[in-house]
């Protein structure tokens, strides 16, 4: 018989607003979308000039598998994670993998540390986060997965405390997708110092890291370099780097050489590696055009206190200040539209429903993103939670 051989009610939160998005414009409701987090627009014109360039080459490592090398772009993974961490990982015990972007590594890592032999315990940010560590986990049988709860009262930075010793894999995401906070030196020194006594490994997805607005923001191989015994690995990815890069699926993972050994022999099983003139243009825009780079990460910053400005005004409690990124993190309200709203997901629907606004709800919270225009959208926007009248 013909039918879904899946677990029902498997959509996750995206897949969810997707569909809901796409109800309520049959239904005629014009969208105010702040639930999309990818960069609106072209690449950053280098990176295509020189894409177009790499593509019309004669050179045939230029059009050919890569796999776990790039012998199109010499070096891509060392360059291309150098120039986020200038000078920190020289002559350092660290190794390096090219990679079609971080999502699709995700799934690899708890393979990597051996699932397919034995039962694994993982642990994710994704009590409330971005779902996709989460949902790899559940796809891997003998995953054992952990939550680890992140609010505002603890910043979106768990307490070591509630790792237990027998945990195989930490999955963290700094900067943070949600709450745009921050890992601090001190934060990750202590999680690296807890992984490395009780033989944990630990990987940073690290997608946000070029949107960072404080200097106090710091990244796992800045750190995780200074604990010799210490399993780790970290993700870096094209897609917020220059500009919309979301469809070049380019990016690099550095990390502890056992850790990197490990992914390389399942990714060189499982994948042909990224599309080398893709990774021409990539590496030309990061190594040359750094101005444009941060002309979007100052639209980002930018954007981010017209919304915060317009929706505070309007009676939304921010979560807590985004530091890196392009969301705002905000407590669900408990009345709107002279109703009680009993959910976080409630009050979406009932936006979306009456004002067209769209944002991503997780328990308690609300994400808005900045990636639309919202300084155009501001009118619009602006008479959208008017008409909510939320409370709390």
């Amino acid at each position: 018989m013909r039918q879904s051989r899946l677990p029902s009610g498997g959509a996750n939160i995206f897949q969810t607003i997707r569909a809901k998005r796409a109800e309520a414009e049959a239904d005629g409701v014009e969208l105010l979308d702040l639930s999309i987090g990818e960069p609106k627009g072209p690449a950053l014109l280098s990176a295509r000039q020189a894409a177009q360039a790499a593509i019309m080459s004669e050179s045939e490592a230029m059009h050919a598998y890569q796999y776990n090398a790039s012998p199109g772009v010499p070096g891509f993974a060392e360059r291309f994670v150098k120039a986020h961490v200038p000078g920190t990982l020289k002559d350092r015990d660290a190794a390096y993998l090219p990679i079609p972007g971080i999502k699709s590594m995700l799934g690899l890592l708890p393979l990597a540390c051996g699932c397919t032999q034995r039962e694994v315990a993982v642990a994710t940010m994704t009590a409330p986060g971005y779902p996709i560590p989460a949902d790899w986990c559940a796809y891997h049988p003998y995953v054992r997965h952990q939550a680890l709860s992140t609010t505002a009262e603890n910043g979106f930075r768990f307490p070591t405390t509630v790792l237990s010793a027998d945990t195989d894999l930490v999955m963290i995401n700094y900067p943070h997708n949600l709450s745009g906070q921050i890992a601090t030196r001190d934060w990750l020194r202590d999680l690296c110092a807890y992984c490395q006594q009780h033989d944990i490994r630990l990987f940073n997805d690290a997608a946000y890291a070029i949107l960072s607005y404080t200097h106090e923001s710091t990244i796992l191989c800045e750190v995780a370099i200074d604990f010799p015994e210490l399993s780790w690995a970290e993700a870096f990815t094209t897609a917020k780097l220059i500009a919309n890069g979301t469809g070049w699926h380019v990016g690099a993972m550095v990390g502890s050489p056992d850790f990197i050994a490990d992914l390389s022999e399942v990714k060189g099983k499982t994948d042909a590696g990224f599309v080398a003139p893709m990774a021409a243009g990539v590496i030309t825009a990061l190594e040359t055009d750094q101005a444009g780079i941060a002309q979007c990460r100052e639209m980002y910053r930018k954007r981010l206190g017209v919304l915060i400005e317009l929706m505070r005004g309007h009676g939304m409690q921010l979560a807590i200040e985004p530091r890196a990124g392009f969301f705002t993190l905000w407590r669900a309200p408990s009345y709107a539209f002279g109703q009680r709203v009993e959910s976080a997901e409630a009050f979406n629907f009932l936006m979306i429903r009456e004002t067209g606004v769209v944002g991503v709800h997780f328990p308690g919270y609300l994400r808005y993103a900045v990636c639309a225009d919202v300084e155009a959208m501001a009118e619009q926007l602006d008479r959208a939670f008017a008409r909510a009248k939320v409370s709390y």
